[in-house]
Formats: C-alpha cells, structure tokens, sequence
C-alpha cells in the first residue's frame, strides 16, 4: 500500500511558488481566499503565499482539523493571526533572513538620495535646469531605528557603514539594544528615524503626533515595518508643519495605496509600492526556503523562525 503524503495547501498568487522538489513527497493543492475554509480541515501544512491576504485570518476560526504547521511567505505574521490561531497547538514560521539585506540596502538608499538631494537634481535633469547646491555630509549624522530583529538589526549595519550613529530599539533592553523607555530620547536627537518594528498591539500606530513632534525638524523618517505603525493623518500634517523634514513610506495601512489618497502628492514624502524587500529573484528565494523547512518538518526535526504566537514575531533576537 503506497503511504500517504502529507498535504500541503497553498494560499496562492501570482506567479505561484516553485514546488518541484516536493513532488512524490507532499500532495500539493491550491487555493483562493473564497475556498480556504472549506480546504483547511484536509491540510496538513499550510503556506500562505498570498501574504497580502487576511483570509488566514478570517477561515480560521472555522469547525474541523486545522493544519499543524503554517508558513507565511512574509517577515510580518499580523495579516494571518487570530485568538484562535494564536491558542492552537499549529507551528507558525515566518520568511526570516529573505529580507533583511534587501531591506537594509533599501533603508540605505533613501538615506543617500535625501541627503544628496538626488530626486531634485533628477527633476532638473529633466528640466534641463543646471543648479549648484551643496548637500549634507551621511557621516557623523545619527539615526534611531525602532525594531531589533534581523531586518533592523541588518539596516544598523548598512547605516554605521555610511558613518552614521546608530542606535537600536527593541522590546527589552539589552546589549546593544535600547528599550522602549529610551525611545523619545533618542527619536529626538535622531537624524533619521526608521521603523522596521513587527505590527503588535503595543507597535499599532507608535509614531503618532506626540512622537513626530518630539522629532528635530530636521529628521527624516522611514517605514519599512508595517503601515500601522503610523498615524498617516498625524504624519501628513508633520510635514504639513514642517514638524520634520521628510518622510519615505514603503508600508500603508491600505495597499495598494488608493489613488485619490493625498499621501501621493503630500511635499516632502517619497512613495514606494511596498517593495523594499522584493529583489531580483526573491519568489525563488522563498520557495526555496519553504521547501527546506518542509524537509525538516516531514522528517520531524525542529523548525527555524517559529513565530511566538502571543508576541507577533520570532524571539531570541
């Protein structure tokens, strides 16, 4: 009699994931956001590939076997975590290490095209405008990023190699971390202040006016975390004020960004469609990653990036 294999239900999108190496090995069935209810009880393994969806969110709470591991094709777990998930005996794993490179090199990049001043000498390149400005030194600035894991960890990295002062904010002081007591200090000294913090109840909408005001006027801030971690009303009028001097937002509370939002025309705010992370290649990465963790999983060693459920992130960084 052949054994059975495990089933793996995929929460797809497009382009799907490469799953190749999986064949003879696991039963690979694919879903949509309308039809996950209806398949979760048959699955064994759960990959949300679609991480932009909430419908992991939304089917779970539902009656029937629920899967007894789910991996999210994300570093953020917030789109798929409920009370019932987080109560569950299922494994949740996240795509730590995809990530942290791109984003830090991403984080890097607005702070050396603000400081140069780049998108205005590209906008008089294209009105054939020839003007001399001088434009600010990177090193010897400071900058406060708020979020201790990989990703802000790996954009630290990139911004002390540029000669910038950096410190670091977690949830729980330790060496070479700051706790959140020491935040307001060092927001208000920071040249440039990033957010790359997980999306939790104590994170929702942590730069708030009080924060922004706290800010130099001469500070940048950067969001490559989650868009709820800011108050995007109390960020427009900052810069409306010219309560700081910038802003780069690479998360939204609503994406894609609707086009009648003002934040597309705000002055002094760069857009990006959420793609600080995503490289040449990166589908493939996570593909990869997940096929690796499936291998340890079936032959029933301890997996890596298990997410603390209560907490919202992995722990132990």
């Amino acid at each position: 009699m052949t054994p059975t294999v495990p089933t793996v239900l995929v929460l797809d999108a497009d382009p799907p994931p490469r799953l190749g190496r999986l064949t003879g090995r696991a039963r690979i069935v694919r879903t949509d956001a309308a039809h996950l209810a209806e398949r979760l009880p048959a699955a064994d393994v759960l990959l949300v590939w679609d991480f932009a969806s909430s419908a992991v969110r939304e089917a779970w709470p539902g009656g029937g076997p629920r899967p007894r591991w789910v991996h999210t094709a994300s570093a953020g777990v917030d789109h798929l975590m409920c009370p019932e998930l987080a109560a569950s005996d299922t494994v949740v794993t996240n795509a730590r290490g995809i990530f942290d490179q791109p984003v830090a090199e991403y984080v890097a990049a607005l702070v050396l095209a603000v400081a140069k001043d780049l998108p205005r000498t590209l906008e008089h390149q294209r009105e054939r405008t020839w003007r001399h400005r001088e434009t600010r030194r990177v090193a010897g600035t400071r900058a406060c990023v708020v979020g201790s894991g990989p990703i802000g960890r790996a954009i630290a990295r990139a911004l002390k190699a540029l000669g910038v002062t950096t410190a670091l904010v977690g949830r729980e002081p330790r060496t070479g971390v700051h706790g959140p007591d020491d935040l307001d200090r060092l927001v208000s000294r920071a040249d440039w202040v990033i957010a790359a913090a997980p999306l939790t109840e104590r994170t929702y909408r942590m730069f708030d006016a009080r924060r922004f005001g706290v800010m130099q006027p001469s500070a940048f801030f950067v969001n490559v975390g989650r868009g709820d971690l800011v108050d995007e009303d109390a960020l427009a009028r900052a810069l409306a004020r010219r309560w700081i001097a910038g802003a780069a937002l690479d998360v939204f509370a609503a994406e894609p960004l609707p086009a009648d939002s003002p934040l597309w025309e705000l002055p002094g705010l760069i857009v990006s469609p959420h793609m600080s992370g995503d490289t040449v290649g990166w589908r493939d990465e996570l593909g990869a990653q997940f096929v690796e963790l499936y291998e340890r999983w079936a032959a029933g060693r301890t997996l890596p990036n298990v997410v603390d459920k209560t907490r919202g992130y992995v722990p132990g960084h």
